[in-house]
């Protein structure tokens, strides 16, 4: 069969998979063990080579089955699988985004070493930059998706330490706000800084558009990552992060990750085996219920700003989202009219939204991103990115969106 020719959604139930391996099972087993049988104590060497990266491997073949921190049966077809999407040449699946960020940023710097990132990201991923990462000496300088390419290098350059500049991290959309950053502006900042001594490597996290409506690869990233707990999982049942990339620095990716043990389990990777077989159907719906959404809080009189990409007013951003993504996406933020009593009335009130934190799921999901997700974050910091008391965070689901809408409508009429 010529898989080539055929598009990622039509390969998640087989690819990767051979039924006759598993006594004809249509679908991949659970491969719930620790360590696997050799035929012959060469073949274990042979294997053990391989994976300590002591020889090349011969034409054709490939790393035997060891133990289950190094290689998995679940864990290989799923990233096969994820490679699919971004067009990537290796993956590696992690038990928690959280886990693949950090395994990545580790992987990659060294005490005084220099992180450029972008602002805001993620709570967690911030709080890992300003405190564990100082804990390493590694030090790190913030950017805005307002800056210009030549704020930025000059920006570098004011610290000091442009000659340590190891690694770019971005976020796109940013979580909350949907700001937008300009992946291939990034990598000519990565350009600027690079010397024939020296490679940087540009990571972008790519959970709030999952594997189907933005491929930063496609625009100069070296990693993407992901939460997989967030669309690629789906069903807010398993916590998973991915990272893909070249076979290059994704070796070094699966060779911390190993040391590290940080590898999901075969239960893990069928629950996401499963949850890809229907991601685009699942995102696509979850993105037509969001403009419906969007469209119906830009127009309520309790609703002060909404921050959706489908309301973009820049023509600079406009053509960034004409370039780098292929949807709106089903992530709405909003300023209520009024602070934190107002936010919190509405959150209180709804009935079929739930709130919570994560996102990306079937069932749709609000949160305070101030005193919550980006609860660290210093209280300055987040007024300059516009992450107020006023602030809500809104995960669009499959639900139908006129209850959505009519549950959003009943939750603000409770707000005095």
């Amino acid at each position: 069969m010529d898989y080539k020719s055929m598009q990622p959604e039509s390969l998640m139930m087989s690819y990767g998979y051979k039924p006759s391996l598993s006594e004809g099972a249509i679908k991949c087993p659970i491969f719930q063990t620790s360590t696997f049988v050799f035929n012959s104590a060469m073949e274990g060497k042979r294997f053990f080579e391989l994976a300590y990266g002591l020889r090349e491997k011969d034409k054709g073949e490939e790393l035997g089955l060891i133990y289950s921190r190094l290689n998995n049966p679940d864990l290989e077809i799923l990233e096969n699988r994820l490679c699919l999407w971004d067009g990537a040449e290796d993956c590696a699946v992690f038990e928690s985004g959280m886990s693949a960020i950090s395994t990545a940023l580790m992987e990659f710097m060294a005490p005084g070493d220099l992180l450029l990132y972008s602002r805001p990201v993620y709570g967690g991923t911030d709080h890992f930059i300003n405190h564990f990462l100082k804990k390493l000496n590694i030090e790190s300088i913030g950017f805005y998706a307002t800056d210009t390419k030549e704020e930025i290098i000059e920006r570098v350059k004011q610290s000091g330490r442009a000659d340590r500049l190891t690694m770019i991290h971005i976020e796109t959309p940013a979580n909350p706000t949907n700001a937008l950053i300009d992946i291939e502006l990034c990598a000519e900042v990565k350009n600027y800084f690079t010397t024939p001594e020296k490679s940087i490597v540009l990571s972008v996290d790519n959970t709030y558009m999952g594997p189907i409506w933005q491929h930063p690869l496609k625009h100069g990233a070296d990693l993407v990552l992901y939460s997989a707990t967030k669309y690629i999982g789906g069903h807010s049942d398993v916590i998973a992060g991915a990272c893909l990339g070249s076979k290059e620095l994704m070796g070094r990716v699966k060779g911390l990750r190993t040391f590290l043990g940080n590898m999901a389990g075969p239960w893990t990777g069928w629950l996401l085996m499963r949850s890809l077989e229907t991601l685009k159907v699942r995102m696509d719906e979850q993105a037509r219920n969001a403009k419906e959404v969007a469209d119906f809080l830009l127009a309520h009189p309790k609703v002060e700003k909404v921050y959706y990409l489908g309301f973009l007013e820049s023509e600079k951003d406009k053509e960034l989202l004409a370039r780098q993504f292929t949807s709106n996406g089903a992530m709405i933020s909003f300023d209520i009219v009024g602070g934190e009593k107002e936010a919190f009335q509405f959150l209180d009130s709804l009935k079929l939204i739930k709130l919570a934190v994560s996102l990306g799921g079937t069932e749709s999901l609000a949160e305070h991103p101030q005193t919550m997700t980006h609860a660290d974050v210093p209280m300055e910091d987040k007024r300059i990115m516009h992450i107020t008391e006023k602030l809500i965070r809104l995960s669009v689901g499959v639900e139908n969106y006129n209850d959505l809408i009519t549950d959003i409508n009943q939750a603000l009429a409770c707000v005095d």
